[in-house]
């Protein structure tokens, strides 16, 4: 770690400069820190290291490596050091109204970490050591840029604090929504399945057993996407290859055997069902349409 770009702790609640400001304290021998407080501005806090508990409003969180804890204005909150042999590392960003508004003012989606924090409650957000690192290679270059004196300093902070704020909700959203884009997934790699497996057993047992999965939740996870059951929709995905098969001029007993259909009364019932004809009235009304394009083209040519 670059502990030269370390800040001296002091338990200042108010922010010095208009936009945003950025802190990396690593105390190496930890004292007790401020009491519960509020200010006026957003912040953002990332914990390295240390044994430490914070609490917001009424809710407290043990921190781990990789922890953000966000903090919008006006709600109570502290970090308490629990051992203090035990060195206490941890970034702190502090971003201003203002200044979130015109990002807000750009795209709501800067704002959903925070809104997550107002509205339910979800102050802590887990990430695992992979991605807390690049973050932390971000707030180090922001701590660089601001130390320096290079050209665009003022613009590449605003980008890089941007960047990073919008980093933040994009986690808080993976994160609450985990649940739904799991299940996304499932169903889209289901769905897959059965596209490349439509002329095999695809039972619902066997697509449980090659996902590792309960059939319930399987089931489950399919309806709540498409509306319809599983069995309904591989039905009609293999009616549908039966019948664009048909139309290209297959013949009839080899394209329900081609597409998973066991016999083929049960293929008819279906298919009737589905189309509103049989097979073989597909078959004739394809070859009408055929001829009377056929005839249509000699008429013109003989034109």
């Amino acid at each position: 770690m670059k502990k030269d770009l370390t800040t001296y702790y002091d338990d200042r609640q108010y922010m010095q400069s208009g936009d945003f400001e950025l802190y990396y304290y690593h105390d190496t021998v930890p004292n007790s820190r401020t009491g519960l407080h509020t200010h006026q501005y957003y912040e953002f806090y990332f914990f390295l290291e240390g044994h430490a508990e914070a609490q917001v409003k009424q809710e407290h969180y043990m921190l781990s490596y990789g922890d953000i804890m966000v903090v919008p204005p006006k709600v109570s909150h502290g970090v308490f050091v629990h051992d203090f042999d035990i060195p206490y590392r941890r970034f702190d960003l502090w971003v201003s109204v203002p200044f979130f508004n015109r990002l807000l003012a750009l795209n709501k989606d800067y704002g959903y970490a925070t809104d997550m924090a107002y509205n339910e409650d979800r102050h802590v957000i887990h990430t695992d050591r992979i991605t807390f690192n690049s973050i932390l290679s971000k707030l180090f270059y922001i701590i660089e840029e601001e130390k320096g004196n290079r050209f665009g300093r003022t613009s590449q902070l605003v980008l890089s604090v941007s960047e990073l704020v919008l980093t933040i909700s994009r986690l808080a959203h993976e994160q609450f929504n985990q649940h739904k884009i799991t299940q996304d997934a499932l169903y889209q790699n289901i769905c897959d399945y059965i596209e490349h497996n439509i002329d095999e057993d695809l039972s619902l047992d066997n697509i449980a057993g090659h996902f590792f999965l309960s059939k319930f939740y399987i089931s489950h996870v399919f309806k709540d996407n498409i509306g319809i059951s599983i069995h309904k929709y591989i039905a009609k995905k293999r009616l549908q290859l039966c019948h664009e098969a048909i139309m290209g001029g297959e013949p009839i007993s080899q394209v329900y055997n081609n597409y998973g259909f066991d016999d083929y009364s049960s293929f008819y019932r279906a298919f009737k069902k589905e189309y509103g004809m049989s097979p073989k009235e597909l078959v004739q009304r394809s070859k009408l349409n055929t001829s009377g394009a056929m005839s249509s083209t000699s008429d013109r040519t003989n034109l």
